[in-house]
C-alpha cells in the first residue's frame, strides 16, 4: 500500500504577542512544527532557520527514514550555532521541532521540545510525542500528577530543545499509521489551552482544513496568549481515490524568511539595529509587563555562550596536556619495573617492562650476565625466557644468584636427572699452559744431523 499525506496548516500570531515565533512546513511527504523562543526576535530566528534547513529533505527519501530525519535535525542545530557565533546577541535563542517524514510506505516522527503530535483513529485521539519539559521528568517520576503539571509555575521549561549549544537526542520513532488515520501538529499554544478531549472532537470533525481553522480558533476563544500553529494532515492511500498535487506550505516566521537584524545575507554581521526591550512592548492589557517576556524564561538557565572556538580549543588543549602527562606517568612507572630475561642467549637483568609500543621503548637490558641459557635446566631457561618478575633490582640480582646456584648444583657429580633435566654443562674456560717446574726437563730443542743438541760441545 502507498500513502501520501492531505494536509491543510495555519499559523495565528495571537491576540498578545506582535511577533509569530512559531514556524511550520507542511507538503505530501513532509511535515514540521517549531516553536521558537528566546525573547526579543530571537525565537522566529530560530524557528525559521531550523524549518529552512530541515525542509531541505522533502524529497524521495533515499535512505533510512529515521537516519534522514536525524541528520537533518542536527544540520539545523549545527546551523544556529555558526549564527550565534557571528551574533552573540541572539545567544539564548532556541526552537522545538516536531515534523515527519513518509517515504510512500512509512511515516517515521522526529520530536524535541513541548510542541506535540497526536493521532485521531476512529475517533479516539492519541498524543504520539513525550514532552521534554521539566514538569513532564517530574510526572514520570511519580513525583507531579498531569492536573498539578497544568498549574505548575514552570510549566513550560523546556530541558531539550535545539539551541545550538548541546548535542541532540531527538525522539527517533516510525508510526504506525494507516490510510484513514488523521495526525496533528501543534504548538503549546493550542495544547496548554484546549484539552486533550477538545482537542480530539476538533479533530475528528470535517476536513483537514475546517479542524486546523476550528483548533486555532478554539485555542483563542480559549484565551492563549501565545502564537497559536496547527498542521492538519490525513494519511490517504493513493489509488483509492484521486489526490490531487498540492504546491507545499510554508508558514509562520519561516515564510517571511526571519533573521537576525545585523545579519546579510552574505552571513557578514555589521550592526545590529535596536531592538524593542520587553518593558516597551505592552499591549496595553499588562501581559507585557515589565517582568520580561515570558518566552525568554522557557529554558531552564543556562551559562552564555561566548568565544565558543576558544573554548574549543581550551578544551582540547587541556584533552592533550592530561593525555600526555598520563603517558609521561605511565612511562615513569615501566622504568621502576624489573625482571630478568633472556638476552642474545644469555641471562640478563631488564629495566622497563616486556611490552612494544611502535615508536617507543619500554625495556632495556640493565645487567648483563655470563650465563649462558642452554646451562639452565628446561623448566628455569623456560621462566627465564618468558620473564621472570622482580620487585626491584636488588631482588632481580638475587633471582639471578639462584640460577646460579641451580646451574652449580647440576654441574657436581651425580646431580639430580630430574632437577636437572635439559642443562647442558657449562663451557670450560680456555687457560694458559702450566709453567713447567724445575726438576722437569724443559722443552726439547732441536737436534743437528749428529743427533746432539744445538750449543754442545763440539
Amino acid at each position: 500500500m502507498t500513502i501520501t499525506l492531505r494536509y491543510a496548516a495555519l499559523s495565528d500570531v495571537g491576540r498578545v504577542r506582535k511577533n509569530n515565533e512559531d514556524s511550520g512546513y507542511a507538503s505530501a511527504r513532509l511535515l514540521l512544527l517549531a516553536d521558537g523562543m528566546g525573547g526579543m526576535e530571537a525565537g522566529e530566528v530560530a524557528s525559521s532557520v531550523t524549518v529552512q534547513t530541515i525542509r531541505k529533505i522533502d524529497e524521495p527519501p533515499a535512505a533510512d527514514l529515521l537516519e534522514i530525519l536525524a541528520g537533518a535535525v542536527q544540520r539545523a542545530n549545527d546551523r544556529l550555532a555558526e549564527i550565534i557565533e557571528v551574533d552573540a546577541s541572539v545567544d539564548g535563542m532556541g526552537t522545538t521541532i516536531t515534523g515527519m517524514l513518509s517515504d510512500g510506505e512509512r511515516i517515521a516522527l522526529v520530536h524535541v521540545g513541548d510542541s506535540r503530535a497526536y493521532r485521531v483513529r476512529e475517533g479516539r485521539l492519541k498524543q504520539l510525542t513525550r514532552d521534554h519539559t521539566f514538569v513532564q521528568s517530574l510526572i514520570d517520576e511519580g513525583r507531579l500528577t498531569r492536573d498539578e503539571a497544568k498549574v505548575h509555575p514552570h510549566r513550560s521549561v523546556l530541558i531539550r530543545a535545539l539551541d545550538g549549544r548541546q548535542e541532540l537526542e531527538p525522539d527517533l520513532s516510525v508510526l504506525d499509521l494507516v490510510a484513514g488515520d488523521r495526525v496533528l501538529l501543534c504548538s503549546d499554544g493550542v495544547t496548554d489551552f484546549l484539552p486533550d478531549v477538545e482537542i480530539e472532537q476538533l479533530l475528528t470533525d470535517g476536513t483537514v482544513d475546517s479542524a486546523a481553522v476550528d483548533i486555532v480558533r478554539a485555542s483563542l476563544a480559549r484565551g492563549s496568549n501565545d502564537n497559536v500553529t496547527v498542521v492538519v494532515a490525513d494519511v490517504v492511500e493513493v489509488g483509492e481515490e484521486p489526490v490531487a498535487a498540492e504546491d507545499p506550505m510554508i508558514f509562520g516566521a519561516a515564510a517571511e524568511d526571519a533573521r537576525p537584524r545585523s545579519v546579510h545575507d552574505s552571513g557578514v554581521r555589521t550592526t545590529r539595529s535596536p531592538s524593542t526591550t520587553a518593558d516597551d512592548e505592552d499591549d496595553g492589557d499588562g501581559s507585557r509587563a515589565a517582568a520580561g517576556d515570558p518566552e525568554e524564561l522557557r529554558y531552564a538557565p543556562r551559562a552564555p555562550l561566548r568565544f565558543i572556538w576558544l573554548r574549543r580549543l581550551v578544551v582540547i588543549t587541556v584533552v592533550l596536556v592530561l593525555v600526555g602527562l598520563g603517558l609521561k606517568l605511565l612511562y615513569d612507572w615501566t622504568q621502576r619495573q624489573y625482571y630478568v630475561g633472556a638476552s642474545q642467549d644469555q641471562v640478563a637483568i631488564f629495566r622497563g617492562i616486556d611490552q612494544t609500543i611502535p615508536g617507543l621503548t619500554l625495556t632495556r637490558v640493565e645487567v648483563g650476565y655470563d650465563i649462558a641459557l642452554n646451562s639452565l635446566p628446561s623448566y628455569l631457561r623456560q621462566d627465564v625466557e618468558e620473564g621472570i618478575s622482580a620487585e626491584g633490582l636488588e631482588h632481580a640480582r638475587r633471582i639471578v644468584g639462584n640460577l646460579q646456584d641451580d646451574i652449580d648444583e647440576c654441574s657436581r657429580p651425580n646431580p639430580d636427572p630430574e632437577q636437572c633435566a635439559g642443562a647442558e654443562p657449562p663451557e670450560p674456560s680456555p687457560s694458559e699452559p702450566p709453567e713447567p717446574s724445575p726438576n722437569e726437563p724443559g722443552p726439547t730443542e732441536a737436534t743437528d744431523g749428529a743427533g746432539q743438541a744445538g750449543g754442545g760441545r763440539p
